[in-house]
């Protein structure tokens, strides 16, 4: 794999660069390494293990980006105004959850107008049921936003994502919609 992930300075992934790139801009300044991969490249006079995540010591504007909002677990949590669906209690985003209104078990997709933010406790509550079947009601049926995130889109071509990545990945990467 031996791909590197570009950081802006604000520390908001911008794309997947192979790892001779990071490296060129390492060697001119451009970016710090804020994680490694585990296998080294041996030159004649030294040895580097090879980058796995950059940051740019500058911020880029990144122009471009289409209005439609990525579905995300942040956005999710941001378009549910960090709230559960089910019991109106706001929490922080490590006490959240997404919830499928419809379970995948059946035949729920996963998407913007059948996955909301739930609490723990209610989507324990709730399990492989709908709402009406555990006696639960949601605040208000999930929809697509129309207003664009404050949160970036990103895509990856990759099946998997390097451990390294994840702490920088988890709350904005795409999630795949059925």
């Amino acid at each position: 794999m031996n791909q590197t992930l570009l950081l802006n300075a604000t520390y908001e992934p911008l794309k997947v660069v192979d790892w001779q790139r990071a490296i060129t801009l390492f060697y001119r300044g451009k970016v710090e390494i804020l994680a490694e991969h585990d296998k080294e490249v041996r030159a004649v006079t030294f040895t580097f293990r090879l980058p796995a995540v950059v940051r740019l010591l500058r911020f880029v504007k990144v122009r471009g980006r289409d209005d439609a909002v990525p579905f995300t677990r942040a956005n999710i949590y941001a378009r549910d105004a960090y709230a559960c669906q089910y019991c109106g209690v706001s929490f922080a985003a490590i006490d959240l959850t997404f919830d499928h209104v419809v379970p995948a078990s059946r035949g729920g997709r996963k998407g913007w107008e059948n996955i909301v933010t739930a609490c723990l406790p209610c989507n324990r509550r709730k399990d492989a049921q709908t709402p009406a079947e555990a006696g639960m009601t949601l605040l208000r049926q999930p929809k697509r936003p129309t207003k664009t995130a404050v949160l970036l889109r990103i895509s990856l071509g990759l099946r998997t994502v390097p451990n390294s990545w994840r702490d920088f990945l988890y709350w904005t990467v795409e999630l795949e919609q059925d």
